[in-house]
């Protein structure tokens, strides 16, 4: 193993956990630093960067990045990065004259972007700078997407989704509302230079078992939720089965209370821990009185002359073999009395307005073939993000995949290769201040993870527009702050300094570092460390050799702290304490090399 190369943005990327971990690579501790600060505005707009949506994602998002939150490790509880997000997007007062805005004159290309979802959005977010006539083609009479027509208000209010969404609209897109797609061909043949797919995945799936259409009150959960959302349905029957565990189960069993429900019980074909939904989301769900029910899996609609009186299921058993395949067995059978069924089991691609002569490739399940780096299909200026894309994910991924749909679409448009993607940036910048102090804060704060206050439950079910999470307190942002362990602050070593005293071995709290005599493979490498490494996925620091002895520093980056104390000991400052900044590259910056992947989502 040779020296690590610390140029590559990508090296000290992955040490900032949460960073790495975020599809959006959203700049975590620096975020966080400017909330502790007070300066929420900077803090949103840092946010605004690259989630788009700090306000919207700040209630709703699936918050990959805290089960990487290095403070998890320490405690078992991450910080509440989500809710941070929040925290900026309330306080922040006016940015309007800090957002960004469009040129007067534009560059003369025309890109159409179907559905005004959150992958859309962001894309007309990154080309209106850039001088693009952006056309946004919308079903319904306001934008959000499933934002607004399946995340029920209680936890996403309208007024948010209409300031942020209207943040992107005010440059200047030109918004047709009310006027679904019904051909791709009618819609190339009107000359765009470049089309963006971004319906989402709006189809609710079926669940084809005896009785499904042989009563009334058998619901599928999206357009369930969508019919609420536009006042079509305003109450419902007592006695309410949700089949489904995941996030959109957790909307609708806590929507049906709501409307009056009184019996309400969600239904899982396996156990909790492979539910889908997130922790929170059930735990919000079983606050409110919703009934969860394991290793269910449902056979037949019990009708009674049209009338939905029950369901029947199979209660299973599940197994796991010797190669990790679990099996189930069936050990009885049970029927649940109920009144009405609302079925959460998954969402689907509709896409019948996509002719399939135009050269774009579809697969065996009916998805369009899409490069997961540039996001075109197999028709050159055909591009599609979000849930279109690969199916159902989280808005933070729809955000980031329109990013890089944005690049491809500049690219597209300028006449260069799509696959030719501009390379990311970093700035490394001392925190140091002077002889043992930095410019943040680097002792640990042994407070517990704040906790989120809640709407009262008896004026949660008044009106099911009440906001049932009400933010954190400025206060609880300030302690929530100090918990984080600032990991873009980087242990920057200069070798050519070390006169291997092994002070700074003999300080660091966690035994990340050693010096090494061995100069062979990463493997042999990890034989050697003072603590033995638990995840091998995190890279090692491995120094040049070392001046005196021609041994090597190692410092497995898992297990550090960003505490400081290795720098501040060190009688030399062969060790540096530094501010990493991504720059991360989006439309407009020149071609060069592959940018960061985001971490794999499915």
């Amino acid at each position: 193993m040779g020296p690590t190369n610390v140029t590559d943005p990508r090296y000290y990327h992955k040490v900032v956990d949460c960073q790495w971990a975020c599809p959006a690579h959203t700049n975590v501790p620096q975020y966080l630093r400017l909330i502790g600060q007070g300066r929420y505005a900077d803090s949103y707009l840092l946010n605004r960067e690259s989630n788009v949506f700090p306000g919207i994602l700040g209630r709703t998002c699936d918050r990959p990045c805290e089960p990487a939150c290095r403070r998890g490790r320490i405690d078992e509880t991450p910080v509440a990065i989500c809710r941070m997000k929040r925290v900026a997007a309330d306080l922040r007062g006016d940015v309007t004259d800090r957002l960004p805005t469009a040129p007067a004159e534009k560059n003369g290309k025309r890109v159409a972007l179907i559905g005004a979802g959150p992958s859309s959005l962001t894309v007309a977010n990154d080309l209106l700078p850039l001088g693009y006539d952006v056309t946004i083609y919308e079903k319904h009479h306001h934008p959000g997407g499933l934002m607004r027509f399946s995340i029920p208000s209680f936890r996403l209010p309208a007024r948010v989704i209409d300031e942020e969404c209207g943040y992107i609209i005010g440059m200047g897109a030109q918004m047709k509302y009310g006027t679904p797609v019904t051909s791709m061909r009618a819609l190339l043949d009107e000359g765009y230079d470049a089309v963006f797919v971004g319906s989402g995945a709006p189809k609710g799936k079926e669940l084809a078992i005896p009785g499904r259409h042989d009563a009334p009150t058998i619901h599928v959960g999206l357009d369930w939720l969508a019919n609420v959302h536009f006042g079509h349905i305003e109450a419902i029957e007592p006695r309410v089965l949700i089949i489904g565990v995941g996030n959109t189960a957790m909307d609708c069993c806590r929507t049906a209370k709501r409307l009056g429900a009184t019996d309400v019980k969600v239904v899982a074909r396996r156990g909790r821990a492979q539910f889908k939904a997130s922790p929170w989301e059930l735990e919000d769900a079983e606050e409110e009185g919703v009934a969860i029910l394991e290793n269910h899996a449902p056979t037949r609609f019990i009708v009674d002359n049209g009338v939905l009186t029950g369901m029947e299921f199979e209660q299973l058993h599940w197994s796991t073999d010797t190669s990790g395949r679990q099996h189930s067995t069936v050990v009885s059978t049970t029927a649940i009395p109920c009144d009405a069924v609302i079925l959460a089991i998954g969402q689907d691609n509709a896409l019948p307005w996509l002719e399939r002569d135009l050269g774009i490739a579809f697969d065996a399940q009916g998805m369009p073939i899409v490069d997961r780096a540039t996001h075109q299909s197999t028709r050159a200026g055909v591009f599609f993000g979000g849930d279109a894309a690969w199916g159902p994910l989280n808005i933070i991924w729809a955000v980031a995949h329109g990013h890089q749909a944005a690049i491809s679409i500049h690219l597209h448009c300028s006449g260069h290769d799509v696959s030719h993607r501009p390379a990311p940036g970093m700035t490394l910048t001392s925190a140091k201040l002077g002889m043992q102090s930095w410019s943040y804060s680097n002792d640990y704060n042994p407070s517990p993870r704040a906790r989120m206050q809640h709407e009262e439950l008896v004026r949660r079910f008044t009106d099911v527009s009440v906001e049932v999470e009400l933010g954190f307190t400025p206060e609880q942002a300030a302690r929530e702050v100090q918990r984080c362990l600032n990991c873009d602050i980087q242990t920057v070593f200069t070798d050519r300094l070390c006169i291997e005293c092994d002070a700074c071995v003999d300080i660091c709290p966690t035994s990340c570092l050693t010096i090494s005599p061995v100069r062979g493979s990463e493997d042999e490498l990890r034989s050697h460390l003072s603590a033995p490494a638990l995840n091998m996925d995190q890279a090692l620091f491995a120094s040049g050799p070392l001046p005196q002895t021609q041994r090597l520093m190692v410092k497995d980056e898992d297990v550090c702290l960003h505490c400081g104390l290795c720098a501040e000991r060190c009688p030399t400052a062969a060790w540096d304490m530094q501010r990493f900044d991504l720059q991360f590259a989006y439309a407009g910056a020149a071609p060069g090399s592959a940018p960061l992947n985001a971490p794999e989502g499915r």
